[in-house]
């Protein structure tokens, strides 16, 4: 997808005020499963149609009004993805904004789990 230039710029902004994470540092993580959570927060569509199996949604449009019932420990580490690192960085600037201390973009999203090789849920699989 091509993104337009106002967006890229904006995304570039918000890069330089969070925390982006390597799929591998983000598979380390994980494997604490000490309060870690990743978070899809691509559309609907995108999640049903295949989505991180250890993922939870909490898609971008719904982010603000949702996120503190889903996470109320604001200290819990959430690494947010999405198709390729640009929404994710955009809601992690506003988790930050809401007082989450410990938030993270997965550079590359979607794409890089992919290519990692990073085990999936298909639609109808489970969540």
């Amino acid at each position: 997808m091509e993104h337009s230039p106002k967006f890229l710029a904006i995304v570039n902004e918000v890069r330089e005020k969070i925390s982006e994470v390597s799929v591998d540092q983000a598979r380390e993580r994980l494997k604490t499963g000490k309060h870690v959570a990743l978070v899809d927060v691509r559309e609907d569509r995108e999640w049903d149609k295949q989505h991180a199996c250890e993922a939870v949604h909490l898609g971008k449009g719904v982010l603000e009004r949702d996120i503190e019932n889903m996470f109320p420990d604001k200290s819990t580490e959430l690494i947010m993805y999405c198709g390729g690192g640009y929404r994710s960085a955009l809601t992690a600037e506003v988790a930050q904004r809401m007082g989450y201390k410990n938030i993270h973009s997965l550079a590359g999203g979607y794409k890089a789990l992919l290519e990692a090789e990073w085990p999936m849920n298909k639609s109808g699989t489970g969540k």
